[in-house]
């Protein structure tokens, strides 16, 4: 690498915890989510530094030892208080920025910022941004590209600027950005310092032009002068994948869901229960097609992988109830004793995802707006069965996917969506063949290595 790298994450690579039988007193294993799947393997065994929060008591012990070397990977780990990393993390990354990027406030009731927000809430993000600004002054190398992963991370750049101005730095979204119309919900102050703490890096970068182009609005609607941009969608590693596909636990669960399947049609979801996600809607798209065409009872099972997310935050606790309340109510209105319409696994199981997704007939992913959805691309590289993909067309993949052969699915439309998963599930043989390869192709077309050489590139210098 021609410059040092320094990554810069909410969530690291590795995650740590309390084991008196470790001979320092903690045990590591890699950290999940798709930014480390993707990024992992391209900086691990190199010099590169990952500066990140820590989240568990053995990664706040690590936090103490500066840069440590573990799983591969160089970390930094930042122990923040408590009460300020859980106001930054849930009452401004969770509540507001998340609902402001993905347009999920209705505007007649919420937000609506008590007085002194931006002292008491908003001062907690500063603080973090602070902490993490102080880091990468400290840590980085000379000369150094650093790269700043997503929404929790806006506010660094001014401060490293100041007292790095060798260092290079990119921020990535994996968000959708917000309008001018949503942005404009948020306190105009902290509007503002969110929309100068991005122009102080040298590139921002999204998945999809459509983000970038909100991006560049929401800049001349404030008005604060934009910072070059980019556009690089992330790809998942496809030897990653066929790993996991290969491992004992994935053949296992592919094994169990031809079990519990049989010859029906699998219909499949693997998602994190968020608002964005629309699983609720997903769900009634599936009962409009029971209801509609009584025939489908019996010949086809909804497997719905999906965890609760952000727990602890209140919409999010009543999303997840709302699922499970869903789910129950249409086993109970469809099923027979033969037959249970909706396969409901609400646990956090990686290879049994990855096994649903090899094992499926035809995939949803249905979101109300999301950065990109990488599950859509997983999805289409690691199955056996020509699986169809029903897609909605405001996912950031839609760019890449949507035109390659996915069939498409309007999020708010439950009955379009009940037809999009007809028409995918009574494809013929050679339809079936030739989109799935058309999308196998397309999901296969980038890597994460490109994805990292394009903000390398933005970098410039």
């Amino acid at each position: 690498m021609a410059h040092p790298i320094v990554v810069v994450s909410n969530r690291g690579p590795v995650s740590f915890a309390l084991d008196p039988a470790a001979a320092d007193g903690v045990s590591s294993r890699r950290g999940a989510g798709g930014l480390v799947s993707g990024l992992g393997p391209l900086v691990r065994g190199t010099d590169a530094i990952w500066i990140a929060a820590a989240m568990t008591d053995g990664d706040r012990q690590v936090a103490g030892r500066g840069v440590t070397d573990a799983e591969g990977f160089r970390v930094r780990l930042l122990d923040i208080d408590p009460d300020t990393w859980r106001t930054h993390y849930d009452g401004v990354c969770n509540e507001v920025l998340w609902f402001a990027h993905h347009g999920l406030w209705d505007p007649v009731v919420e937000p609506a910022w008590p007085l002194g927000w931006v002292e008491s809430t908003w001062s907690a993000y500063r603080e973090v941004n602070a902490a993490f600004a102080a880091a990468v002054v400290a840590d980085a190398p000379e000369g150094a590209v650093v790269l700043v992963q997503d929404y929790h991370l806006c506010l660094l750049a001014p401060a490293v600027r100041a007292e790095r101005p060798d260092l290079r730095l990119v921020h990535f979204s994996h968000t959708p950005f917000a309008s001018p119309q949503w942005l404009r919900m948020l306190p105009r102050q902290a509007r503002h310092e969110l929309l100068e703490g991005l122009a102080a890096h040298h590139a921002c970068g999204f998945h999809s032009v459509r983000w970038q182009h909100a991006f560049e609005a929401s800049c001349e609607d404030a008005p604060v002068r934009c910072p070059p941009t980019f556009v690089a969608p992330l790809a998942p590693d496809p030897a990653d994948l066929a790993a996991t596909a290969t491992s004992a636990a994935t053949v296992s669960a592919v094994g169990e869901l031809d079990a519990l399947v049989g010859d029906r049609r699998f219909v499949v979801r693997v998602d994190r229960i968020e608002l964005s996600k629309n699983v609720l809607r997903g769900f009634d798209a599936y009962a409009a097609l029971l209801e509609a065409q009584p025939e489908r009872r019996g010949q086809v099972v909804f497997g719905a992988f999906v965890y609760p997310s952000r727990q602890g935050v209140a919409a999010y606790d009543r999303y997840a109830r709302a699922v499970a309340e869903r789910v129950a109510e249409i086993n109970e209105r469809f099923a027979t004793p033969e037959w249970t319409p909706i396969a409901y696994d609400p646990h956090d199981d990686y290879p049994r995802s990855v096994a649903a997704l090899v094992r499926a007939d035809v995939v949803l992913v249905n979101p109300i707006s999301d950065g990109l959805n990488l599950v859509a691309k997983e999805a289409m590289i690691v199955n056996e069965r020509d699986a169809q993909l029903v897609l909605s067309p405001h996912a950031g993949a839609w760019d890449e996917l949507g035109e390659a052969g996915a069939w498409r699915a309007e999020p708010f439309d439950v009955g379009a969506t009940a037809l999009a998963m007809a028409d995918a599930l009574d494809a013929p043989a050679d339809e079936r063949e030739r989109r799935a390869a058309t999308l196998r192709a397309a999901s296969l077309a980038r890597t994460p290595a490109d994805w990292l050489a394009d903000q390398l590139a933005a970098a410039g210098g």
